[in-house]
């Protein structure tokens, strides 16, 4: 019969033999041979609950605790009959009951007492309060796991598989401490049986000793009360080794199989614990007067078990060797050919030189610092970036990297291996090839690693080459957000928000606006560098305006003007805005000159005229700037997303607020006006 079969049928088995045990006598030897199983289960039980490096991993322990206590309770009933009906029940319970007590009745019991105050008093309870706590936290705990879950699974961080195995482990989890908060009565209730079962069968065999024998007191008590004691003793050992085993597992989760295979598997999956449980049974062969073939015959069944499983445990690490052979080889199924043509959002394409920034064998920390990275994004623009894909490209030339956004390079650096770059003015004395920093273009050198105090003596600012490449990443990633912001992005975000504030989003989608519009709204504010973390009061936004009109940029406006205060906060420095506004009649113009546009409303200024608005703006802003002020642009809220439209290609870092997000700033400063008198002069 195949070994699966048998576990199968085995626990089964042994608990219908455990019912038979109750109402059928048993022959001492083979009472003396259960009670050695008994023992030695519960010692391995005990082990096995030290070894497991999970909870979960000893899943089965729970109803371990039920069968193992009938088994317990089922060799008390077999025990009591043996002692009322002959005066005797197998060598183990003799030996018990005169050798480890003395024969003294009154040290067997002040020693049962003392394992019941231990068992009962201490460990038990102990266990029973955190079994209980443990399942309450658990149960409070799956909410907050299930949401990691996903937002892990939305972030790129693990995939379908991996999110489906954490879900289940924490279902699984969930069930085995509440199975454990059940389980620990049990081992509480075995504690209390065993006093009644103890006092029972003093009192039934002294009474069937003197009343039915006819013996004296002395000898009924020599016969009966010390068997029912040593009966007492053999019964406690093994319950007291349960109830630590169970105060181990809930102190530190469920499996597929049936309950029997479960068992079967998890208790001989670990070959240590086998061996020590198989020696300390042939130990217990030396102690005086102990039948010797029980325990070696117990333990010999461990030792043997624990080769099987030693066998066991080396094939699952050569099947582990072998894995990755294995998926070599299936590298070109059409799921695999079909996963490599997609188009990655973001990718980071490295020279073959330049690769060891991602191996952490060569010490390149360059991934532990994108996913640093993807937080603070998050943190800062409140979206969850895509997960960076990174390869390695032999047309790029040495010492390259390339930044790609949908497989289109939007960005290129060089990060040449062994050199770090120099920022500062004063570089003319050190060795190197000179460059341009990627984000701020300010002139830096590349100059070797060993020259990095020297460097930063001179006044420099040093760098090295995986930050070069982390903050060109977070600057191509700030300003390519909106086209990373995909649907599923949207849709992830809403749902975390409907957690919180769930009115809010059901107002929202999908009555007023779709997945699709709310996407476009949030692309718009991330286009002009505005964080989207504030969704609920941005949500609230959309939901009073989608109700009259689904024009984007009415509704951009409408969000804007509820996150005024964080928009402002942006462009204040020392509690002062500086702006530069519009003189009334140019503001009338535009607002006169606006017509629809395929993505919004745009300004049709006459050539000329937009000719000198840029011009005379530039101006202003430069001469702001090289007095230390970053100003910003107000006008009114009609023509401020034409205005920002016509403005994005010459500057990009300019603001353009509205009069009405303005509202409640603490003090405004004006550093220019833009004069359409003098813009309609001829030059």
């Amino acid at each position: 019969m195949p070994l699966k079969r048998l576990t199968q049928l085995g626990v089964p088995v042994g608990i219908v033999m455990i019912v038979v045990m109750l109402v059928v006598p048993l022959p001492p030897i083979v009472l003396d041979l259960l009670i050695a199983l008994n023992i030695v289960v519960a010692l391995l039980i005990l082990l096995t609950a030290m070894f497991v490096s999970r909870p979960l991993d000893f899943s089965a322990f729970p109803a371990l605790i039920l069968v193992m206590t009938l088994f317990r309770l089922a060799l008390n009933v077999s025990a009591t009959r043996l002692v009322l009906l002959d005066g005797y029940a197998g060598k183990v319970i003799d030996t018990f009951g005169h050798f480890v007590v003395g024969g003294s009745l009154i040290v067997g019991l002040i020693v049962f007492s003392i394992l019941l105050v231990i068992q009962f008093v201490v460990i038990t309870n102990g266990a029973g309060r955190v079994a209980e706590v443990g399942a309450r936290f658990t149960l409070d705990a799956m909410p907050g796991k299930q949401m990691a879950i996903d937002a892990d699974l939305n972030s790129g961080l693990i995939d379908e598989d991996t999110a489906r195995l954490r879900r289940s482990e924490v279902h699984a989890e969930a069930d085995f401490y509440g199975a454990m908060d059940g389980a620990s009565k049990f081992v509480k209730g075995d504690a209390i049986a065993a006093i009644v079962i103890t006092l029972v069968n003093l009192v039934g065999g002294f009474a069937v000793g003197v009343a039915q024998n006819g013996m004296s007191m002395g000898e009924a008590v020599t016969t009966y009360s010390l068997l029912s004691v040593g009966d007492g003793l053999v019964s406690q050992v093994p319950a007291l080794l349960l109830s630590v085993a169970t105060g181990l597992i809930v102190t530190r989760n469920t499996g597929k199989d049936d309950m029997g295979s479960e068992i079967v598997r998890q208790v001989t999956a670990q070959a240590m614990p086998l061996r020590v449980a198989g020696f300390a049974g042939l130990s217990l062969c030396l102690i005086p007067g102990l039948p010797k073939l029980p325990f070696i015959l117990a333990g010999g069944l461990l030792l043997l078990a624990s080769t099987r499983a030693g066998k066991e445990q080396a094939a699952a690490a050569a099947a582990a060797e072998e894995v990755p052979a294995v998926e070599a080889r299936s590298q070109d199924t059409p799921e695999d050919l079909a996963q490599e043509i997609q188009v990655d959002p973001l990718g980071l394409d490295l020279s073959a030189d330049i690769i060891d920034v991602v191996d952490p064998a060569s010490g390149g920390d360059l991934l532990p610092r994108v996913k640093a990275l993807r937080r603070k994004i998050a943190g800062d623009l409140g979206i969850v970036i895509p997960p960076l894909r990174t390869r390695d490209n032999l047309d790029l030339p040495a010492q390259t990297y390339a930044i790609k956004v949908f497989g289109v390079e939007v960005a290129r650096g060089e990060a040449p291996r062994g050199h770090v770059l120099a920022i500062g003015e004063f570089l003319g004395s050190l060795p190197g090839t000179p460059t341009q920093e990627p984000v701020f273009g300010l002139d830096a050198k590349w100059i070797a690693t060993e020259l990095k105090t020297q460097a930063e003596l001179s006044g420099a600012t040093v760098v090295d080459r995986t930050s070069v490449i982390t903050t060109h990443l977070a600057e191509v990633v700030q300003t390519q957000a909106s086209r990373l912001l995909s649907r599923e992005d949207v849709r992830l975000l809403t749902d975390v928000v409907k957690r919180t504030h769930p009115v809010v989003v059901e107002e929202l989608t999908p009555t007023l606006l779709s997945l699709g519009e709310v996407q476009r709204v949030l692309q718009a504010l991330l286009d002009e560098g505005i964080s989207v973390r504030d969704l609920v009061r941005i949500f609230e936004a959309l939901s009073l305006r989608a109700q009259v009109t689904k024009d984007v940029d009415l509704l951009v406006e409408s969000a804007r003007a509820a996150l005024g205060p964080a928009l402002v906060a942006a462009h204040t420095r020392d509690g002062t805005v500086h702006v530069l506004s519009l003189e009334p009649s140019l503001e009338q113009r535009m607002l006169e000159s606006m017509r629809p546009g395929e993505h919004g409303a745009v300004l049709a200024l006459d050539p000329e005229v937009g000719h000198r608005l840029l011009t005379q703006l530039d101006q202003l802003v430069r001469a702001s700037q090289e007095t230390g002020q970053e100003p910003v642009l107000v006008c009114a809220p009609q023509i401020r997303p034409a205005l920002r439209r016509l403005l994005r290609p010459s500057q990009p870092g300019l603001g353009v607020l509205s009069y009405t997000e303005l509202h409640g700033t603490a003090q405004i400063r004006s550093v220019g006006v833009v004069d359409a008198e003098a813009m309609l002069v001829a030059p």
